[in-house]
């Protein structure tokens, strides 16, 4: 199912944080949707995390996970948002804070969760970068350390929202799947092609992971 359509701008181009710097815009009201269509999709569940994923590169999964982050702040709720993608990060970039420290550090036990996370100016939202990029991201991902991660980050947080690398390129986004309550998927309008999209969603459900549905970027 198609969660929502995020309708691209200039705007969203120069100030990817548009949920945050024009909140009464209608890009940040479709973030809103999207938040709402989430909470409606898990309404039976207690569903506290969840990832943000692509089929391939260059789709704005970053920006929506950023975006979408932003919108459940909003509506009261303490959230992070997990830079899980240890290859390409962008979170730390879209945010504009330092990426010497964060979850790689984690998952080699060179710092704790707590030392690790960024506070924000908007409003209940803490940051977890990435972190310096590993010599081994596959294997820092399907380490214990990572469960032990997340259950830390729900000690603390509403929810939790987990943007990684696109799923048809890696294993890296399967070992994370599963691991969450649900999965939105993120695709391009005139971008992503409608075999990949299925391949990711077969991917996803041979990975036992929830899918809730699709957001659609049109740019």
């Amino acid at each position: 199912m198609a969660i929502s359509k995020v309708k691209d701008s200039a705007v969203t181009k120069k100030r990817p944080l548009v949920a945050y710097t024009h909140p009464e815009s209608i890009i940040s009201e479709q973030y809103r949707m999207i938040q709402a269509n989430i909470k409606f999709a898990m309404i039976d569940k207690r569903s506290r995390t969840f990832l943000i994923t692509s089929p391939s590169k260059g789709e704005g999964k970053s920006t929506t996970a950023a975006n979408l982050a932003i919108s459940m702040s909003q509506q009261k709720e303490k959230v992070l948002i997990i830079d899980a993608n240890l290859r390409n990060p962008e979170l730390h970039s879209i945010f504009k804070i330092q990426n010497s420290v964060g979850l790689t550090d984690i998952l080699i036990g060179r710092t704790s969760f707590y030392d690790a996370i960024h506070n924000t100016e908007v409003g209940r939202l803490d940051v977890l970068t990435s972190g310096p990029i590993p010599m081994n991201p596959g294997e820092l991902l399907s380490s214990p350390l990572l469960h032990e991660t997340l259950a830390a980050s729900l000690k603390s947080y509403d929810l939790v929202l987990i943007d990684s690398h696109s799923v048809l390129e890696l294993t890296d986004t399967k070992l994370l799947a599963n691991q969450c309550d649900g999965v939105v998927l993120v695709i391009q309008k005139g971008k992503t092609m409608i075999d990949k999209a299925i391949e990711a969603k077969k991917v996803l459900e041979f990975a036992k992971a929830t899918l809730i549905g699709v957001v659609i970027n049109d740019c």
